[in-house]
């Protein structure tokens, strides 16, 4: 007995366990996606505030919102395009590194120009336009090296396999129609007509031996039908039809009625009355 309380008892540590388990992984996920929404949420009301500022403010305030907006499309393109591609092609994971320490000098600029967005001294800010739009030039002009390369890769690698793909298909058609004969060669047409010539050439002696002796090449006549024997040859078809209707006896076209027989149970029929 008490064996059976040690399972029933192991048993239900063991259930609570997985809930609780499963409970901690779910509120984990949905967590997860929560944040996740809410990032996705909170970067596109500041795509499109940048978008706002860099047609609504003049000046350097308006450029260093194009320069963020410029980086932040850049970085984000790349970085959906590479994780697309390692999934399919696992040599572009040094690639992914690669924009990985990218990304991390695209952030550090993208902090300097979200601060320099509040600095009230607009002449200094002015000078330092170039060096920013220049560092901004350079990290978008790296990740879009890395994407493009990244989808010229699986181009080739898609034309490489429609390449292969077409030759396999042309020889399975060209399978599939063994029915089609080659057409002939003008030698073996030459071969044909000279051998349609000797059998015609070969003809004409044949017929010419027939005209000479045509006793010996005519074949024997047939046998001539047995005679037939005198009862069977007078004997026709219309004459035995006649001769059995002339042994038949003639037949009443009516033939009489018969008197009925009469029982003495049955009772005598009454006169009709003429009255």
């Amino acid at each position: 007995m008490e064996a059976v309380i040690a399972v029933f008892a192991l048993l239900f540590v063991l259930l609570f366990g997985l809930g609780a388990y499963a409970t901690v992984k779910a509120v984990g996920a949905a967590k997860r996606g929560v944040d996740r929404g809410i990032t996705q949420a909170r970067r596109t009301v500041e795509d499109h505030t940048l978008r706002a500022k860099s047609f609504a403010q003049p000046g350097a305030a308006g450029e260093l919102a194009q320069l963020r907006l410029k980086l932040r499309t850049s970085m984000r393109a790349t970085q959906d395009a590479l994780h697309a591609a390692v999934a399919e092609d696992g040599s572009l994971k040094e690639s992914v590194g690669l924009f990985e320490r990218l990304s991390a000098h695209g952030h550090e600029l993208d902090e300097e120009l979200k601060r320099l967005e509040s600095e009230p001294d607009r002449a200094a800010l002015t000078e330092r336009l170039p060096g920013l739009r220049e560092r901004t030039e350079r990290i978008t002009h790296s990740a879009e090296s890395l994407r493009w390369a990244a989808r010229d890769r699986a181009r080739r690698f898609a034309d490489d396999d429609l390449d292969s793909l077409s030759a396999q298909i042309d020889l399975e058609s060209g399978a599939l129609r063994h029915w089609t004969a080659p057409e002939p060669h003008p030698a073996s047409s030459a071969q044909s007509s000279s051998a349609r010539q000797q059998p015609a050439s070969s003809a004409k002696p044949a017929s010419a031996r027939q005209q000479v002796s045509p006793s010996q090449s005519a074949p024997p006549p047939w046998p001539e039908a047995p005679a037939a024997d005198a009862a069977t040859a007078g004997q026709t078809w219309p004459d035995t039809a006649q001769s059995s209707a002339a042994q038949e006896p003639a037949r009443p076209a009516i033939t009489p009625p018969a008197a009925r027989p009469t029982y003495p149970w049955q009772k005598k029929p009454r006169p009709e009355s003429t009255t």
